[in-house]
């Protein structure tokens, strides 16, 4: 039987390497000290949110029903999961940035400062 490798120490939840790698085909070992990738690291109940996810495409809805929780909740999880990854959740992205041009360009139309012309170009010049 074959066992997923824990991505902490059971007995002091520190990090963990592998040292060893073997070849089930060939039956070769490597020796050597290497990380656990970032995913490995999470605890099982973090890869399932994340597998969900993704299962759902991103869609919050989606993930809303796959799991039976709430928006609020699955907003915490993926801030959560963020975070364990390494990331910030509240750095802005680019596609943030953008959305927020999108906004400042509309309101900018909505209050007569450009026309619609001006505005086509200004979104055009986005993508």
């Amino acid at each position: 039987m074959i066992y997923d490798a824990p991505g902490k120490c059971p007995i002091c939840n520190g990090e963990l390497h592998i040292t060893r790698l073997n070849c089930k085909e060939c039956d070769i070992e490597i020796s050597g000290t290497f990380k656990l990738c970032k995913f490995c690291q999470l605890d099982e109940e973090m890869k399932f949110f994340i597998a969900s996810f993704i299962k759902c495409r991103g869609n919050i809805k989606e993930v809303e029903k796959e799991l039976g929780i709430s928006y609020p909740t699955v907003r915490n999880r993926l801030d959560k999961a963020i975070e364990a990854l390494g990331y910030n959740p509240h750095e802005e992205s680019s596609y943030d940035e953008i959305s927020n041009e999108r906004q400042d360009i509309l309101k900018k139309l909505s209050d007569g400062e450009i026309s619609a012309e001006e505005a086509t170009e200004l979104l055009k010049k986005l993508k």
